[in-house]
């Protein structure tokens, strides 16, 4: 007979098992607890038994990590249905227009859609629209901005007075305050075509074919 509380490792194997590898859920881990209490229990030194505090340690130590079990069940459910419940409010942007950033606006003959985020303003503000090659087709002089965002639309005109190419373009924003460069964002414009769930949250699939979270976008039409 062991003269010791702490049970032997031949012990614990017969109660846990050696070679089970395998992940038990939290009932098969209070059994197991449980039954090895008892065998500490008949086991133990009758001129130096267990101590109560020591048996309620463990006891709580237990209760604590089912707490923590359940809890995290609880929190994976929760969070499930926060994003199922997104998913249905996403939804209803299908087939909207929205301005997230990005530089590109395309035509097809009449100008298209894009926009520029002001975080304090600007008093002056100039667009330059460019070619795939690099190339300035337009530059749009805006003056005076207060600050959000400002939804812009190109008519499709280059500088020289003629129609601008079918096609997609790059544009640059550049704004100033007193002389002084402000910050400034540009903003594409671009259709929801459908919603998806990723692993960082509900995302809005356009028709740039890009991706963005609901947080990204500056403006719905």
């Amino acid at each position: 007979q062991s003269t010791k509380n702490n049970p032997t490792q031949a012990l614990l194997d017969s109660v846990n098992g050696a070679k089970n590898t395998a992940k038990a859920g939290i009932d098969d881990t209070q059994d197991r607890f449980l039954k090895l209490l008892v065998t500490q229990m008949k086991n133990q030194d009758p001129l130096n038994p267990m101590d109560n505090a020591q048996v309620t340690s463990q006891m709580a130590q237990l209760s604590t990590v089912s707490g923590i079990d359940k809890l995290n069940a609880t929190m994976e459910s929760l969070i499930g249905s926060v994003q199922t419940a997104q998913s249905y409010q996403a939804s209803s942007m299908i087939g909207h227009n929205v301005l997230v950033a990005g530089n590109e606006v395309s035509t097809t003959g009449t100008g298209g859609y894009f926009g520029v985020d002001l975080p304090i303003g600007a008093d002056k503000l100039t667009v330059t629209i460019k070619s795939a090659a690099g190339a300035t087709i337009r530059t749009l002089s805006l003056g005076a901005q207060e600050s959000g965002t400002l939804p812009l639309n190109w008519d499709g005109y280059a500088d020289d007075g003629s129609i601008a190419p079918n096609g997609g373009y790059k544009f640059e924003v550049a704004a100033t305050i007193a002389g002084q460069s402000a910050a400034s964002e540009a903003l594409s414009y671009a259709k929801v075509m459908s919603i998806s769930n990723s692993s960082s949250g509900i995302k809005l699939n356009l028709s740039n074919l890009s991706s963005v979270s609901t947080a990204d976008v500056k403006e719905i039409f």
